[in-house]
């Protein structure tokens, strides 16, 4: 792909709308909640899903998603149409498949390294650092928990943990008491 081919590539994805004009529950709105996010991180990180589509398309190595980009593109799949005919079919030219790990030691190896080359991609094509709220460093994904998930308010209880527990804190203990 020439210079020129991936620019008016990476600005027809800039370009695509997720939000259906005539939905009264658009695309950003169920992904705000669903995740518990604000419309505006919720509007952020859609645009990092745009960014990371375009590396996928462009960058010449295999790319990973942070964990916020890939709730979108979770998110995203369900919405068949727009996903594959719009996105894929017309946009992108192309069919773009969501490969989740396996699993196990290299597994989690490999989508490391992927994710760190995807950073360093979206450093060299969008000349700025990725932002940390959406695109945390390759370390502090593997320290973190994912956030995202599915659960049916309607019959479950949400309780914030208590802020003095912190993150990391059962299995700081753990480590220290062993395992119950």
């Amino acid at each position: 792909m020439s210079d020129h081919e991936a620019i008016r590539l990476l600005e027809r994805i800039e370009a695509f709308e997720l939000d259906d004009p005539e939905a009264q529950f658009p695309f950003s709105s169920r992904l705000a909640g669903e995740q518990g996010w604000s419309h505006v991180f919720a509007a952020k990180v859609i645009r990092e899903y745009r960014r990371f589509v375009g590396l996928a398309m462009v960058a010449g190595h295999p790319v990973s998603p942070s964990p916020a980009v890939d709730q979108v593109w979770h998110l995203h799949l369900v919405y068949t149409k727009s996903y594959w005919r719009e996105m894929c079919g017309e946009c992108l030219g192309r069919e773009f498949h969501h490969s989740p790990t396996a699993g196990g030691v290299e597994e989690g190896a490999k989508f490391h390294d992927w994710y760190g080359r995807t950073l360093d991609s979206y450093r060299r094509f969008f000349g700025m650092e990725p932002p940390e709220d959406v695109w945390p460093s390759p370390e502090r994904r593997l320290e973190e928990p994912e956030e995202g998930r599915w659960i049916v308010k309607t019959r479950f209880w949400l309780v914030p943990r208590p802020p003095w527990t912190g993150r990391g804190w059962w299995r700081q203990w753990r480590r220290r008491w062993g395992k119950t």
